[in-house]
This record gives structure tokens, C-alpha cells and sequence, in this order.
């Protein structure tokens, strides 16, 4: 999962968790916020009384003793009570009281206040139905939740939106650095532009660490080319001696065997030396691709070079390639050296009377070929490692293997971005699958 995917999923759970305890607390919160509410407009109302009967004066509302009251005489949602303190007491209250209003018992919000006017000491309350009070507590929790929703969802989309844009350094990185990155790079080095610290730290260390591969990598390659070119030398001189001493005529016939036995070594020797210097100036890229080529006159083009090696063994080899297909901006060298690899094997590691099938499909527009074998196959453990250099099977009998015919392979593939995969079955045979890049085969 990607570093944005993750924190937007974060972002999202993290303000559902509040959207959770919001929901759960939203009946408490509304009940407090009406309850304040009513408080409020229950002092303010005060104060009008107040106001009220202190001005005009209070005989116009208690009269003869008696207690004032007045309320809504349809729904008893309101009222306002007078009446003299008696007991004389100091009252600033408010909370729900229940009162007998025209044989109704009603919950009222009751503000009670004692006062004085002219040294007399009267109460004031005056009082809000609990049902209209908590008639309102559903509404505003609605609208409290469709208000917390919107704003979570732009949060939301604001997250995302930000962390794309702070990410976004980060996906230049990896695209540019990281992925598909070969060695030799022959591209100039780009600074990411980034206002974050840290990406910025990442992209020069990325970018160190490329360069000390890069100089190993090339160190390698120079060293494995200017090897084998030196080695060349040496060993052809080598061998021009030997085949000056077989013409001697006092060399003695115990002798010429051991001279023998060294051609053969420097033969092997020259081999390994010639191999080396193909990968070298594959890697380097020291090859054109300027060929055009038809895939089918190709491969049999290596059945002829290899036939007699199929009929040592008496391995028949069936072909069924599109004639119409051609290979275009390719090294043809290098392509014949891969299937003359890749066949050569088949023959190597294959049953005596065994087959080979070489065949070519158009799959979803890219072009495959199969090259299977009814061989010896290769082990699961060993199938990792097959293109490792100087790595042989070690079910095989042959003593002429390098285990640089796989690592060829590979390297020219690589070259023309031509994807291999290898599906086997120890005891049953192997298939190698070349999978060719768009716009490679017309």
C-alpha cells in the first residue's frame, strides 16, 4: 500500500473515531446547549419583569394580597408568577420544579427570585415547559451532525489533496531514482524540487548512493573487459607454441597427450575469456541496434548451425513461428547468440530422442516466444539462480559447461528489454518464455 493510500485511510478512520464519540456525546452536549439556552432567556425575561413592575409599581399586579400569575392558556408552554415572600427568604434558583396548572401537572424550567420593592419582599418565577425545550434537542442534533459530516468529508478531500502535493517529491523519487533504473546511467543528474527537508536528503543520498554503484559497476566491466582482452594475448600465444611442439619430432606420445590435455584447457580457457568480453560489451551497451530481421529465417538459421548436435542425439525440433514477423532496431548477433543459447541448452540438458518446440503467439499485443524441452528440468531451488554467472546445474553430466550461457542470455535480453521467464519441472523439461517489447516485432 502506498505511503499516500495510508495516510488518507488514517486520516479517514481517525475522523470516523470522532464522528463516533461526536454522535455519542451530541444528546449530551445538545441537552447542555438547551439548557443554557433556556437559562438565559429565562434571566433575560427576568430582567423585563423586573423592569416592569418596578416602574409602574407592583400594586397594579398583586392586588389585595393576592398572587399575579400569567401563562400561555392554550399550551401552558410559559408562564410568569408574583406572589409576596412570606418566609422571607433569599431565593436565586433555577431548575425544573413541576406545577398544577388547570388540573395539568406540567414540567416547567423554573426561575425563582426573591426581590423588594418599598421594603417588601416579594417572588418572582417564572417558568419554560421542559417539552418545548427538548422539542428542539432532535432538529439541532440533525443539523449538528449534517454540519460535523460536510465538514469531515472536505477534510477529508483537503487531506488528500495536501498529502498528494506534500507526496508528491516522493513519487518523483522513486519514479525517477528507483524504478527501472539501469546501470550504465547515462542520463544528467535532476534535482527534485521539494520544499521538504527530508525528501530533499533522500534525493542526494539516492543519488550518492547511484553514483558509488555506477562507478563500482563500471569498475567491474573494466576490469572484466580489460582482462579478457589481456588474457587473449597470453593464451593465443600459448596455444601457437603448443601446436609448434606437436610438429617436433622427438616430443614423445606421453607427452603430446598432456599437451593435449593443456590445448584443451586453454581452449576452455579462451572460451570463458571470449564470453567474459560479450557481457562486458553488451552491459556497456557497445552494441547498435540497427538490424531488421525476420524471427522465423532467424531461428532457423541457429536449427542449422545446431542440427547436427540434434541428431547426435536424435532430438527432433519442430519450429512454428509467424513467417510475417520481423524484428526491428535489433542486434542480429546478439539475438542469434541468445536463441543459439537458449536451443544449444534445450539440446544439452535434454533426453536422448527427446524434442523441442519453439513456437510464437500474440498475446494482448505483445509477441511471445517458447522455446520447451523435454530435458532433465531444473530444481526449485536451483530456478532463482539460473542466470547467476558461472552457475551450472548440478544434475548436469557436462564437463564443457561454463555457466555463462544463462548470464549471455540474460544480458541480451536485457539489452533489447526482451522479458524472460522460466517455468520447470524436474525430471519433465523446461520452457523459457521471451516476451518482446512493443513496436520491437512488426
Amino acid at each position: 500500500m502506498k505511503l499516500g493510500t495510508k495516510l488518507t485511510l488514517f486520516n479517514t478512520i481517525s475522523k470516523l473515531v470522532i464522528v463516533v464519540l461526536f454522535v455519542l456525546l451530541l444528546p449530551t452536549l445538545i441537552k447542555d446547549i438547551n439548557q443554557s439556552y433556556t437559562d438565559n432567556w429565562l434571566r433575560k425575561q427576568r430582567d423585563k419583569v423586573l423592569k416592569i413592575v418596578k416602574g409602574p409599581g407592583i400594586n397594579n399586579y398583586i392586588q389585595n394580597g393576592e398572587a399575579y400569575g400569567s401563562y400561555n392558556a392554550l399550551l401552558k408552554e410559559e408562564y410568569v408568577g408574583l406572589d409576596i415572600d412570606s418566609l422571607n427568604e433569599n431565593i436565586d434558583t433555577i431548575k425544573n420544579e413541576k406545577r398544577l396548572v388547570e388540573g395539568d401537572t406540567i414540567q416547567y424550567r423554573i426561575l425563582s427570585e426573591t426581590f423588594k420593592v418599598n421594603k417588601k419582599s416579594y417572588l418572582l418565577e417564572i417558568g419554560k415547559s421542559v417539552d418545548t425545550i427538548d422539542e428542539t434537542a432532535a432538529p439541532l442534533q440533525s443539523i449538528a451532525f449534517e454540519i460535523l459530516l460536510g465538514m469531515i468529508l472536505l477534510t477529508i478531500l483537503a487531506d488528500q489533496i495536501y498529502s498528494t502535493y506534500v507526496l508528491r517529491p516522493l513519487g518523483l523519487i522513486i519514479k525517477t531514482k528507483l524504478i527501472g533504473h539501469k546501470f550504465p546511467n547515462h542520463t544528467p543528474y535532476k534535482k527534485v524540487r521539494t520544499t521538504t527537508s527530508d525528501f530533499e536528503y533522500l534525493d542526494i543520498s539516492i543519488h550518492k548512493m547511484i553514483q558509488t554503484i555506477e562507478s563500482a559497476f563500471q569498475k567491474e566491466r573494466e576490469f572484466i573487459s580489460n582482462a579478457s582482452h589481456e588474457l587473449m594475448t597470453p593464451i593465443s600465444i600459448l596455444q601457437s607454441k603448443i601446436e609448434n611442439m606437436f610438429e617436433r619430432e622427438d616430443i614423445v606420445d606421453d607427452v603430446k597427450v598432456r599437451l593435449l590435455e593443456m590445448q584443451k584447457i586453454l581452449n576452455r580457457l579462451k572460451s570463458i575469456t571470449k564470453t567474459l568480453l560479450l557481457i562486458s560489451q553488451i552491459e556497456n551497451e557497445q552494441f547498435l541496434k540497427e538490424d531488421k530481421i525476420s524471427v522465423e529465417a532467424l531461428i532457423h538459421e541457429v536449427n542449422d548451425e545446431i542440427s547436427i548436435r540434434l541428431q547426435e542425439k536424435n532430438i527432433t525440433c519442430e519450429i512454428v513461428i509467424p513467417h510475417e514477423w520481423n524484428l526491428t532496431r535489433v542486434n542480429k548477433f546478439l539475438l542469434f547468440n541468445l536463441f543459439f543459447n537458449l536451443i544449444n541448452n534445450a539440446i544439452k540438458y535434454n533426453k536422448e530422442g527427446g524434442q523441442i518446440n519453439i513456437s510464437g503467439v500474440a498475446e494482448n499485443k505483445l509477441f511471445v516466444i517458447e522455446i520447451t524441452d523435454t530435458g532433465i528440468g531444473i530444481s526449485p531451488e536451483q530456478l532463482p539462480r539460473i542466470f547467476n554467472r558461472f552457475k551450472k546445474f548440478s544434475q548436469s553430466l557436462q564437463q564443457d559447461s561454463f555457466g555463462l550461457g544463462l548470464p549471455i542470455v540474460k544480458s541480451i535480453a536485457d539489452f533489447h528489454q526482451i522479458k524472460i521467464d522460466v517455468i520447470s519441472e524436474l525430471g519433465t523439461g523446461s520452457t523459457f518464455r521471451l516476451t518482446f517489447p512493443a513496436g520491437i516485432i512488426e
